[in-house]
């Protein structure tokens, strides 16, 4: 008898209370209930495994997501040109006195999330509210998953404030004070091998950008850029975007060049025009490299491409891929227009 009949047969018998053989009625002995409640248990434990395991999935696809379109956030593409952005913005509508009272009554941590997600609509009265709560939240600030998110969405705003602001709560939500000894926590992370080690990465680029040991977290951001692991490498690069100085923007240059990974090098002309915390300064300070590299011919079209929307991404020209156009208007280009073009000053306050 094949394994499925025995299965089938031993469930049937533990569904039905008798067996009729040959006109009489039998009664499974204990061996035979003994099996089918065994059946009954193993496929109970299946269907259990089956159901955590699917909802854990849900889960983690959720938290995947949520990084994923992280990763999207000012993405420069490689070959098309994003319209201007409207040089008048549609006002939005003043957050009422009361709301803030109301805001003010909240723990910390509903605190918190109201006022970012306030700030990612309206900067001001709510950045400011922030800076003047922000030193009693410190201790009492939890990573929820909904901190995570609005820390995510501030990310992406056209406000150097704001993200500020959002790298400031972010680090408060994870228990790291802007000391050496945070620095030396996110680099156990980063060596332990583990996933956590790359939102380590970044976080440690925020650190970096908040005065904490510029210099090693510089020095661990750049070696981490040269790993083998792909991944590795893309967070690495992240952490140079966020730590927002010269340093990490020579590195980001040479890494759109030189690394291997078409993605990683998207990801480095994302972090000079666009996305982390470089100035609108030192972005435009960018644009002289990203013009040699625009007028050479040992790049690929793929990486020219980048070079050529980063250009469009910290200046708002647009000349495509002719370095003589690009070089003319750069050379009349008069300095105050440079200092206003782009993000500028990263202060909370």
């Amino acid at each position: 008898m094949r394994e499925t009949d025995r299965e089938e047969e031993t469930l049937a018998n533990f569904t039905s209370p008798s067996k009729t053989v040959s006109g009489t009625t039998q009664t499974p002995g204990p061996r035979a209930i003994g099996v089918s409640r065994r059946c009954y248990s193993y496929l109970a434990a299946f269907l259990a495994a089956a159901l955590l395991s699917t909802i854990a999935g849900f889960l983690a696809a959720q938290y995947q997501g949520a990084v994923t379109n992280w990763l999207k956030i000012h993405t420069v593409a490689a070959t098309t040109t994003q319209p201007a952005r409207a040089l008048v913005r549609t006002p939005q509508p003043r957050t009422a006195d009361s709301d803030l009272e109301a805001i003010s009554h909240l723990g910390p941590q509903e605190q918190a999330e109201r006022l970012l997600e306030l700030a990612i609509q309206q900067p001001d009265p709510s950045l400011s509210l922030i800076g003047r709560n922000f030193t009693s939240w410190r201790g009492h600030l939890e990573d929820s998953d909904r901190l995570f998110h609005l820390v995510l969405e501030a990310l992406n705003s056209d406000d150097p404030r704001v993200r500020v602001a959002a790298v400031e709560i972010d680090l408060a939500a994870n228990d790291l004070g802007e000391s050496p000894q945070s620095v030396e926590k996110l680099e156990r992370q980063i060596r332990s091998g583990t996933e956590e080690r790359f939102l380590a990465l970044w976080r440690l680029g925020s650190l970096g950008n908040r005065g904490v040991e510029p210099v090693e977290v510089f020095r661990t951001l750049k070696l981490q850029a040269h790993s083998r692991n792909q991944e590795v490498r893309s967070w690495a690069v992240e952490g140079l975007a966020m730590l927002g100085n010269d340093a990490a923007m020579n590195a980001l240059l040479d890494i759109l060049v030189h690394d291997p990974a078409t993605q990683i090098r998207q990801r480095a002309a994302n972090g000079l025009s666009k996305s982390g915390l470089l100035t609108g300064e030192q972005r435009l300070t960018a644009v002289p490299p990203l013009l040699n590299l625009l007028d050479d011919d040992s790049l690929d079209e793929a990486t020219q491409n980048l070079v050529c929307t980063a250009l469009e991404a910290i200046t708002g020209a647009s000349f495509g891929k002719n370095p003589d156009a690009w070089r003319d208007w750069w050379a009349h280009h008069d300095s105050q227009q440079k200092q206003s073009s782009g993000l500028s000053g990263l202060s909370l306050a």
